[in-house]
């Protein structure tokens, strides 16, 4: 089904992964797609697709001044995994390269994109928090350190602009195929991705399709009641 008027959505770490999935459900949907990473993705044959190359820990004055000056809809998707390092086996460029990618360039769009949503009154932004927002043993130190500072990056903005018109979401993923956690699967005969699918208690891991749904519900307004919750999606893994 698609949207009866198409709609301009931004979404980082577009090329692979949840960001990739998100942005062909939205594709799929009729939206205007403005995608960013650092990685080509492959060829999409669709006209309502911009890609622009860049690397979000860098400099961002460039893209910015590319880019539309407003949206209806802001996925902040793209990050980085640790190596699930505990602290005193994480240098200090491990953790700025994390912090620099998973957090300052959520703040930077934010900032730059949030004044014109509140000028129109409307706009949906949704961060990509993880289950390493709630609990540890969802990543390293720098990786958890990274999602829950998102976590309160994001209830705090959700709080303070909470009456502009403007929704603000986090989505909270446990386990999901996607590059960053092929390792997972193709070390020592895939142990880790099995060990990973017996700790979660529906028995499986997520495919990136199945966050993108959670995120095109979420873009949709018909969650009009919601503001600042951080919905997990996790297989149950924090149940325990």
């Amino acid at each position: 089904m698609t949207q009866s008027t198409p709609r301009k959505i931004l979404v980082t770490g577009c090329a692979s992964g949840i960001g990739l999935a998100q942005t062909m459900l939205f594709l799929d949907k009729g939206d205007q797609v403005y995608g960013v990473d650092k990685q080509r993705p492959r060829a999409f044959n669709q006209p309502n697709f911009f890609f622009y190359q860049a690397d979000l820990a860098g400099d961002l004055t460039d893209l910015l001044a590319q880019l539309p000056q407003t949206f209806d809809v802001i996925c902040h998707t793209a990050g980085i995994l640790d190596d699930y390092k505990p602290l005193l086996e994480t240098s200090d460029a491990d953790f700025t390269q994390i912090w620099a990618t998973n957090l300052t360039p959520v703040i930077t769009f934010t900032r730059h994109f949030l004044p014109e949503m509140i000028a129109q009154k409307s706009g949906i932004i949704i961060t990509m928090c993880s289950i390493a927002s709630f609990v540890a043993g969802g990543g390293g130190a720098a990786y958890t350190t990274s999602k829950h500072a998102l976590a309160g990056f994001t209830k705090q903005l959700a709080l303070d602009y909470a009456r502009t018109g403007v929704q603000i979401f986090g989505i909270a993923p446990g386990a999901v195929k996607t590059g960053m956690t092929r390792q997972d699967f193709e070390a020592d005969n895939g142990q880790m991705a099995d060990w990973v699918a017996g700790e979660t208690p529906i028995g499986r891991w997520a495919e990136p399709s199945e966050i993108a749904e959670l995120t095109a519900f979420l873009a949709s307004g018909k969650a009009s009641y919601m503001h600042g919750e951080i919905v997990k999606i996790d297989g149950g893994w924090t149940l325990k």
